[in-house]
């Protein structure tokens, strides 16, 4: 069954504003801790969507469902979200999306592990040339390894993006029956209640001085990065399968890398524009793979079975 052209568009959204919130992240956490930032800005965005549906008629689900939406929070929103923003202290924006784009790979792996299907050959070779061209556009940075702080912001967001695909699989999973809009809203309270927790711990308040574009980048954030984008990525996973939906991370490098140099004068060349076309051309492959097959199974239904046996 194709589905409709409401999810594509949602989709389309996803890729282009989350392609900016790189951007308006770096700008932020200028003037910003990382986790109070985004503290503030999950947890505004999602009580302002908690509270429209609630003052609309529709109530809490219960906790057994709950709690997977506090999971996928945890996962997507705190650790997905948060420890990029930290990142983005040492490491450019558009090098920070870079490393995002590797969640469809996850994806897949996770989808794969434990699955009775596995993903088609034309999947994993639009996969591979994804890989490539972000390893070649990566491959431009491989001397700023030499800084520690950049170094740690690396392996941090790569941890992140780990994180977000399996929150991925766990909201795909696990959302039925609640609506996606509503469900995100839950999410972003969720993780970022426990990012405003985290704050006095895990920020440094030393040289905290909030400056008028840090706040711009925070309204921003609030708005669209999570109210506009994090609802249209609910709504798509809701309807598209995740390893499709999960190509949007291929398409905000591209839209990070330009506004990253355009704005924060930001390293961008030739043959990062080149490798930028060769990601491109993997995201058309495992798209075409995608219409052919979804992955089935996955790692999640082996979890949810062993945590029965355990009586959890």
């Amino acid at each position: 069954m194709k589905a409709n052209w409401k999810a594509y568009l949602a989709l389309a959204t996803i890729c282009l504003i989350w392609g900016t919130t790189y951007l308006a992240l770096r700008i932020g956490v200028e003037s910003f801790p990382p986790f109070l930032l985004s503290g503030i800005r999950q947890s505004t965005a999602g009580l302002i969507l908690v509270g429209y549906f609630l003052l609309n008629g529709s109530r809490l689900p219960p906790w057994k469902e709950l709690k997977f939406h506090v999971l996928a929070g945890f996962l997507m929103v705190f650790l997905g979200n948060g420890i990029v923003a930290w990142g983005e202290k040492f490491v450019p924006s558009g090098i920070a999306a870079v490393i995002c784009s590797f969640m469809p790979v996850w994806v897949i792996l996770i989808t794969t592990l434990g699955g009775h299907e596995k993903p088609r050959a034309l999947t994993i070779l639009g996969v591979l040339l994804g890989f490539t061209g972000i390893a070649g556009i990566f491959s431009e940075h491989l001397a700023d390894f030499a800084n520690p702080d950049y170094a740690a912001g690396i392996a941090i967001i790569f941890a992140a993006s780990f994180c977000w695909a399996l929150g991925t699989l766990v909201h795909k999973k696990k959302n039925a029956g609640v609506n996606p809009v509503f469900s995100a809203g839950l999410q972003m309270t969720s993780g970022g209640v426990l990012m405003l927790l985290s704050s006095p711990v895990l920020d440094d308040f030393s040289h905290f001085s909030p400056q008028p574009s840090s706040l711009w980048a925070l309204l921003y954030l609030t708005l669209f990065g999570s109210i506009v984008a994090y609802s249209a990525y609910a709504y798509a996973l809701g309807k598209l399968p995740a390893s499709t939906v999960s190509m949007y991370a291929y398409i905000n490098p591209m839209v990070a890398l330009v506004l990253g140099y355009a704005v924060l004068d930001e390293k961008l060349n030739p043959s990062i524009g080149l490798f930028g076309l060769v990601t491109l051309a993997g995201i058309y492959l495992v798209n075409k793979g995608n219409k052919i097959t979804a992955p089935q199974g996955g790692l999640l239904p082996v979890l949810r079975a062993r945590i029965r046996r355990s009586g959890r």
